[in-house]
């Protein structure tokens, strides 16, 4: 009401003089086009009054008319996008109403405050009795569910429920200690497809969040956490490659694992455009995940002495790089291109055979002879390739090209034959774009080494001139460039790092769309359990 009587401040009369059952009252903003189209298409029979406030967009008015021009008002209105809306229902002016309104707001104000701390002390004394109580009961609910599910007798109930092979020894035990030995227990054959328990050791169960973003395994299929777990913090390290934006993004993921401290100190804007982007706890567990890739890419810095951008060792105690990324040669990039295509090799071959073993176990031969095919084909064009580039394109120069010239052509017969030739064609054609596809982990590190040194050179340009204005705005460019660097040192290795293992190493073995096994029970908070996990009871903890 405050915000709408703001809008008609320009009203100077009583407000009782809008209110009257024979015509309408409406406060309205619009554009000065969509205000002139009003008031040319209200018909005159409905006697509009207009009532204007200050000149300039948008326009504010007060418009009066007859009880019968509703309909057409609100056609217009709606068709314009005129924001209209009954004028209140107030006896003063706007000025006495707004004090009234106003000081009733500090009223309610106060008074909620006040009942904000009656619940604190409420809370202080009664919560954790109370969220106790509210917890042990939601479980007894839960227990009392289960009765609805089980197939029973007057003598006898049975139970089906999916169980860990390594638990089963366990609920056996608990099973017939709770039924004094009156207790069936036995494996029920099916061919439905199990849910899926993702159990991985500690560390590595950090980067279940990345896979679970996927795609949750099948139950059938390998768990593919722990080869993320290892390649992930290489390719992210090998792509940042600069000790001072790795450190820079490891004490940010130090301060997001600790729990974000002081993050209300922080611009709304910023707070609001992380949130938008992943949770709390989505960030947190992308900060674990980025701790060992952050100790790579700093451990790489110092060896290429990068440090934003500039060879801060070099200067300190003459060191010199073994790898010089800015050689004229570019004989360093070639290495370095060389290394990430034996990656690309190493990751699809490791992606075939995972996909082969997949296809055996699963008693498809026909995916087997595809997936081999795919290695040899793989090896084959790959050293092709390097024989192509060196110019070893005769079996006199290079007497391995028989061994890959035969790995080619048996690979390209198992492709064909495994897959049929519209989909062993489309494999032969992702086997070379996948290895390739990993030299874009040397492209994101030279893209970042080439922009934070046009950074560098601007700055320093502007800070050898010698004067005061340049010197501050390199110190702005700097500051802004060096921030939108290390932005993208999280983006683009974190995203292209985990895309070429989605995409590139995934794609040759790895379904997906399992369902996720939730063992029935409920999370304790506030109590605790009166059984140990074999069954037995425990003895009350004293208070």
């Amino acid at each position: 009401m405050l915000k709408l009587l703001g809008s008609m401040s320009f009203y100077t009369d009583r407000l009782y003089y809008l209110s009257s059952p024979s015509f309408l009252a409406f406060v309205g903003q619009a554009d000065p086009e969509a205000f002139a189209t009003l008031r040319s298409k209200l018909p005159p029979e409905v006697d509009p009054q207009f009532i204007l406030g200050p000149a300039g967009p948008p326009r504010r008015f007060i418009l009066v008319c007859r009880s019968s021009a509703g309909d057409a008002l609100s056609s217009i209105a709606q068709s314009q996008g005129i924001h209209l809306a009954a004028a209140p229902a107030l006896s003063g002016t706007v000025a006495e109403e707004t004090r009234r309104l106003e000081l009733r707001r500090t009223e309610i104000l106060g008074r909620r405050a006040a009942i904000r701390e009656r619940l604190a002390a409420i809370a202080r004394d009664w919560y954790p009795t109370v969220a106790a109580i509210d917890e042990a009961l939601e479980i007894e609910n839960r227990k009392s569910e289960i009765l609805t599910r089980l197939g029973a007798s007057r003598a006898a109930f049975a139970l089906e429920a999916w169980v860990p092979v390594r638990d089963t020894a366990r609920l056996r035990s608990v099973l017939e200690a709770a039924t004094d030995g009156r207790v069936h227990f036995y494996p029920v054959p099916t061919n439905e497809e199990p849910p899926t328990l993702m159990s991985n050791p500690r560390g590595v169960r950090r980067f279940e969040f990345f896979v679970r973003f996927y795609s949750l395994p099948q139950a059938t299929e390998w768990d593919p956490t722990l080869v993320f777990a290892i390649v992930f913090p290489i390719f992210f390290g090998f792509m940042l490659g600069d000790w001072g934006y790795g450190l820079v993004i490891l004490l940010i993921s130090i301060w997001m694992v600790r729990g974000f401290p002081g993050a209300q100190h922080l611009p709304k804007f910023g707070r609001n455009f992380v949130k938008r982007i992943m949770g709390p706890k989505g960030m947190q567990q992308l900060a674990w995940a980025l701790l060992p890739g952050c100790a790579l890419a700093i451990a790489l810095g110092l060896y290429l002495d990068e440090f934003f951008g500039f060879a801060v060792l070099h200067t300190l105690i003459g060191y010199n790089t073994p790898v010089v990324l800015k050689s004229s040669t570019g004989s360093s990039v070639g290495r370095l291109l060389l290394l990430a295509g034996y990656i690309g090799l190493a990751m699809v071959t490791l992606g075939f055979l995972f996909g082969a073993l997949k296809e055996y176990l699963h008693h498809h031969r026909r995916g087997v002879v595809a997936k081999v095919g795919g290695i040899l084909f793989a090896w084959g064009v790959a050293f092709f390739g390097l024989a192509v580039i060196h110019h070893a394109t005769s079996t006199s120069s290079d007497p391995l090209l028989v061994l890959w010239y035969a790995f080619l052509g048996v690979g390209l017969a198992m492709l064909l034959g495994g897959e049929g030739l519209q989909m062993g064609m489309m494999g032969l054609i992702e086997v070379v774009s996948h290895i390739l596809s990993y030299t874009r982990l040397v492209g994101i590190l030279l893209a970042s080494v080439i922009l934070a040194f046009v950074i560098n050179t601007i700055a320093t340009g502007l800070i050898t001139g010698g004067t005061i204005v340049g010197i501050v705005a390199a110190l702005v460019i700097l500051v802004i460039g060096q921030s939108f660097n290390v932005i993208l040192g999280v983006f683009e290795p974190g995203i292209q790092g985990a895309r070429l293992i989605f995409v590139e190493y995934f794609s040759k073995f790895y379904s997906g769309n399992g369902k996720q096994f939730r063992p029935f029970g409920a999370p304790r908070t506030h109590t605790l359990s009166s059984l140990d996990k074999n069954g037995a009871i425990l003895q009350a903890p004293k208070v």
